[in-house]
């Protein structure tokens, strides 16, 4: 069984451990796969394992030999779904490796900005020429008794929901025609109008798909509280970024902390890399770092042998396609 991981680098393997994976196959691992690269790159291999790597239809022509397509995540909008199953190749993602990674990073970020430890730490050389014993240069609020708005509740959401409890924070969950009550149906779940304006704090977890797509937009930033926090871990393009900016800019919330963004890696230029909004203290933005724990990324990889394993026992399991 030839396996060939095409952008292995998204993991970061060296602090992993890839027995699974090589027990059950040649493993060529490439660090990067460019767009004009991937036919030769997958070649002859029977299994073919991707993290953002585009896999078309071109390649399921062109790459007779692919048996399988293994997603090295939970999304899978890098697969022409349809071309697979065109060529009967199916293809198996992995969900659920990342929820506590992913839950850590949004209080990572929440407590960040509702503390200001961030911009404290950045001021400590300030600190002697206070005239009292402390600092009251920037805010810091509480979360306990304030209300977490949670937008998708999966895994993830539901991890989220669980620590926001544990910090005495009242938990609501925006009503979306098709969603269920699976995870935690003990909370309430409201309606949209409700649901924006009533969040003291609102934390994106959805899937990116039609419906949601800029699901944050002006008009919803402008219905949030003044004194409100988004955090996005999810998807980029679930915000309309520059209505984000201009909403940081003129007060409309407060805060937001953001591990994602609609382009990955983003432009020197994008709206939300300006030297102005890095620099007031109310927004913080990191490079999608929420699911890379050393633990999530062997959970991540378990889950693709795990994958592999049952394909091989004819038994192919997370399947999508």
């Amino acid at each position: 069984m030839k396996i060939t991981f095409l952008d292995a680098s998204t993991v970061s393997p060296s602090d992993l451990d890839l027995g699974a994976l090589e027990r059950l196959g040649t493993l060529t691992c490439f660090d990067h796969t460019s767009p004009d690269g991937t036919v030769a790159h997958c070649g002859d291999a029977d299994v073919v394992i991707t993290n953002k790597v585009l896999i078309t239809a071109e390649v399921f022509e062109k790459c007779r030999d692919l048996k399988l397509v293994l997603v090295s995540a939970t999304g899978v909008n890098c697969v022409d779904l349809e071309a697979a199953k065109a060529h009967g190749v199916p293809v198996c993602n992995v969900a659920g490796y990342s929820s506590s990674a992913v839950a850590q990073h949004v209080f990572a970020l929440l407590l960040n900005l509702v503390t200001n430890v961030h911009r404290f730490a950045a001021e400590a050389d300030q600190w002697p020429a206070s005239p009292i014993f402390t600092r009251l240069d920037h805010p810091v609020i509480e979360l306990s008794g304030r209300t977490l708005g949670i937008v998708g509740l999966g895994d993830i959401g539901s991890s989220v929901a669980t620590v926001a409890q544990a910090f005495g924070m009242k938990v609501q969950v925006l009503a979306r025609e098709g969603s269920t009550n699976a995870h935690l149906p003990e909370l309430p779940r409201v309606d949209r109008a409700t649901f924006f304006s009533s969040s003291d704090v609102i934390s994106l977890h959805c899937p990116l798909t039609a419906e949601t797509e800029k699901l944050i937009d002006a008009e919803v930033l402008e219905s949030m509280q003044p004194d409100a926090f988004l955090i996005n871990t999810g998807r980029g393009p679930l915000i309309d970024e520059a209505a984000l900016a201009k909403a940081l800019r003129n007060g409309g919330i407060a805060a937001a902390g953001l591990d994602v963004l609609s382009v990955e890696p983003p432009p020197s230029d994008h709206p939300l890399l300006a030297p102005d909004l890095l620099a007031s203290g109310r927004l913080l933005v990191t490079p999608h770092t929420a699911w890379t724990s050393r633990e999530a990324r062997q959970r991540l990889l378990d889950g693709v042998a795990a994958n592999l394993t049952a394909f091989l026992a004819g038994s192919p399991t997370n399947r999508v396609a």
